[in-house]
C-alpha cells in the first residue's frame, strides 16, 4: 500500500467523476438536438449544493444524517480497490471482488434505510424498487466477476487485470463476451439509466434513485449525487480496464502515468458514448419489465461462468 498511490487514484475519482456525467448529460441532448448543459455542469451543481442550507424533516433519525457520508465513504473506498491507471489498485490488498461488491452494496442498504426514514411515502416506493432490483443486479454483477476471477485464478481485481495482460487472454472468448454484456447492463441499472430509471426526471411513479433522495438537500445531496458519480466511474472503470487492458501503468513514473490517465479518459468517454447511445434509442422500460431486463443479465453472467469450464 502506497500512500502517494492512494492520493493520486483519491483525486482521481473525485475529479473525474462528475466529468463523466456531465459528458453524459451533453452528448445526450446534442443527440437529441437539443442545446444541453455544458459538461463541467456536475461541478457547478456540487458547488451550489455544497453552499446551500439543509432542511431535515422533523421524523428523521441518525440515519437520514449519516447515510450521504457512509455512502460516500464505502463508495471512494470501492473505488480505491479498482485498478485504474495503474495495474496495482490502492486497496487492493484489503479485499478482492467481494469487498468491492459488499462495500457498494453497503452503501445502497444505508441509502434505502435513508428513503425509509423520514416517513416519506415516495421515500419508501423508491426504497422497494432499489432493493428489488439489487436484488438482481448484485448476483449479476458477481457472476460477472467470478467469470473473469476464474481465468485469472484470483478474486483480487487487480490480478485479474494483470491475467488480462497475459498471451493466454482472448478478447472474443465467449465467455468474456457474455459476461462484458452482462457487465453492462448491471451497470446501466446501479447508475439508475435507462431503460431501468430515468435520473432526469421527477415523476413520482416512475422515480427510483431519486425518490430516495427528494428529501436531501445542501451538503447531504452533495454527497449523494458526487457517490452517484463516483459508483458510475467505478463500474466503467471496471468494464473497460478488465475486457480491454489497454494503456495501463505499471510503474509511478510520471510519463508512464500520464500515458496510462490518457488512455483510461479515452476509453471512459467511449463507455459513456455507449451509455448514451443506448440512452438515446431505448425508452425507458415499464417497472414490471425491469426484472426482465436484469434476469437476461442473470442469466448472461450465468452462461458466461459456465462457458468458462466448457472452452477451456
Amino acid at each position: 500500500m502506497n500512500a502517494f498511490a492512494i492520493l493520486l487514484q483519491t483525486l482521481l475519482l473525485l475529479a473525474l467523476a462528475p466529468f463523466i456525467s456531465g459528458c453524459i448529460k451533453n452528448w445526450k441532448a446534442k443527440l437529441q438536438t437539443r442545446r444541453g448543459p455544458p459538461v463541467w455542469q456536475p461541478y457547478l451543481d456540487l458547488a451550489k449544493f455544497l453552499r446551500k442550507d439543509m432542511v431535515i424533516s422533523e421524523h428523521a433519525s441518525w440515519i437520514f444524517r449519516a447515510m450521504p457520508y457512509i455512502l460516500f465513504i464505502s463508495t471512494l473506498l470501492a473505488g480505491l480497490m479498482v485498478p485504474m491507471v495503474s495495474a496495482s489498485a490502492p486497496l487492493s490488498l484489503f479485499g478482492g471482488a467481494l469487498a468491492f461488491v459488499g462495500l457498494l452494496a453497503l452503501g445502497r442498504f444505508f441509502l434505502a434505510l435513508a428513503g425509509l426514514d423520514p416517513a416519506s411515502a415516495f421515500g419508501g416506493m423508491g426504497s422497494s424498487r432499489e432493493m428489488t432490483i439489487a436484488a438482481v443486479a448484485e448476483p449479476a454483477l458477481m457472476l460477472a466477476i467470478f467469470t473473469v476471477a476464474i481465468a485469472a485464478g484470483s478474486t483480487n481485481l487487480s490480478q485479474m487485470l494483470l491475467a488480462a495482460q497475459g498471451p493466454t487472454w482472448k478478447l472474443l472468448n465467449p465467455a468474456h463476451v457474455l459476461a462484458f454484456a452482462a457487465l453492462f447492463i448491471v451497470l446501466l441499472a446501479e447508475t439508475g439509466r435507462l431503460p431501468v430509471d430515468n435520473p432526469a426526471t421527477h415523476l413520482e411513479l416512475t422515480m427510483i434513485h431519486e425518490a430516495m433522495i427528494l428529501e436531501y438537500s445542501g451538503r447531504y445531496l452533495a454527497l449523494i449525487e458526487w457517490s452517484a458519480s463516483l459508483k458510475q466511474l467505478i463500474l466503467m472503470a471496471l468494464l473497460v480496464n478488465i475486457f480491454f487492458p489497454v494503456g495501463i501503468a505499471y510503474n509511478l513514473s510520471a510519463p508512464s502515468l500520464g500515458l496510462s490517465l490518457l488512455w483510461f479518459t479515452a476509453k471512459l468517454l467511449a463507455a459513456a458514448a455507449a451509455v448514451v447511445v443506448v440512452e438515446t434509442t431505448n425508452a425507458k422500460l415499464r417497472l414490471f419489465r425491469i426484472p426482465d431486463l436484469l434476469s437476461a443479465a442473470f442469466i448472461l453472467a450465468t452462461l458466461a461462468l459456465l462457458s468458462t469450464f466448457l472452452f477451456e
